[in-house]
């Protein structure tokens, strides 16, 4: 029998590779910072191909309605179920390198509560056209959804969607309620951990925000959603899993503390991705549209700066 090596063993060409990222990124950062730092900002942008293939294996039932929307240049996949023109609607927003049939286990249940339904595809996302994707870019294109349909009654987001679900908000756009899973609130932390995951020296941060506002037209600073929640007048439920390797606890806690209406849920033991489709954490949620008490109301103040009530 053939002796196995270590080059056999699984996920070892995928740790080679990411090894080689590492060290090119080190060298380059000291020999040719600015083609370092464009080439790290459009790795951060791009999402993974993983969200083309997913989104192709997922099925839907004839009940689905497939169409497109025209935003911003790029082709935008939607899928809706009913009509949301006679009913009221939630709008199912999915996170970063994900798709919007990532959300079929709640679909059943939000229409039997009367709900039309809509999701779509980001930029650069699932059947979407594009190739790199922002936080602005998810914003943009929800906005343009909601311009599309009107305001919504309900609207979900999870991780990052429920981040530019968050930011949405103005006076052309809002929710009458929403739940975020797993939301990211401090765009700044997300870059210090890719950073520090492909080995991208802490001095290229800088040039590294100004490619992105360049691309974008807005600043990294203009994305902290702490700045925004305290004037949000929904109710809104906040899930976080303690045990999340992707967006700490922390920062679902951050958006409970600062958003007068909003309730946190903690689960724990689900991760960033198991707690959205988690049938005690679906069923939680249909809990809080219906009107139930779920969660815990954060309070803080200077003297009292975590406790629930």
């Amino acid at each position: 029998m053939p002796t196995r090596t270590v080059m056999d063993r699984p996920g070892f060409s995928a740790r080679l590779k990411l090894g080689a990222v590492r060290a090119a990124f080190v060298l380059g950062g000291r020999l040719a910072p600015t083609r370092t730092v464009n080439r790290a900002a459009r790795l951060f942008a791009t999402p993974f191909a993983s969200s083309r293939r997913r989104a192709q294996a997922a099925q839907a039932g004839d009940d689905m309605q497939r169409g497109q929307l025209q935003v911003n240049g790029e082709t935008i996949a939607t899928y809706v179920w009913g009509d949301p023109a006679t009913q009221p609607y939630a709008l199912l927003v999915h996170g970063w390198s994900s798709f919007g049939l990532r959300f079929l286990p709640w679909v059943a249940a939000l229409r039997a509560m009367g709900f039309a339904v809509i999701t779509f595809d980001q930029p650069g996302h699932g059947h979407s056209s594009g190739t790199l994707c922002t936080l602005p870019d998810f914003i943009a294109t929800i906005r343009a959804i909601g311009a599309h349909y009107g305001n919504a009654a309900l609207a979900i987001g999870h991780s990052l969607g429920g981040t530019a679900l968050t930011l949405a908000q103005d006076e052309t756009w809002r929710a009458n309620r929403l739940i975020l899973v797993a939301p990211a609130a401090d765009m700044k932390a997300a870059t210090w951990r890719f950073f520090r995951f492909v080995h991208l020296a802490s001095y290229l941060r800088h040039p590294f925000y100004e490619w992105l506002r360049r691309r974008t037209g807005v600043h990294i600073d203009e994305l902290r959603v702490e700045q925004r929640l305290p004037a949000l007048g929904q109710s809104a439920l906040i899930v976080h899993d303690l045990d999340d390797g992707d967006v700490p606890w922390a920062e679902g806690e951050r958006y409970a503390r600062h958003w007068p209406g909003a309730r946190l849920l903690t689960t724990q033991g689900l991760g960033h991705r198991r707690v959205l489709d988690a049938p005690e954490v679906i069923d939680a949620a249909l809990a809080f549209v219906r009107g139930g008490s779920v969660g815990e109301r954060v309070v803080s103040s200077p003297n009292l700066p975590y406790g629930v009530a």
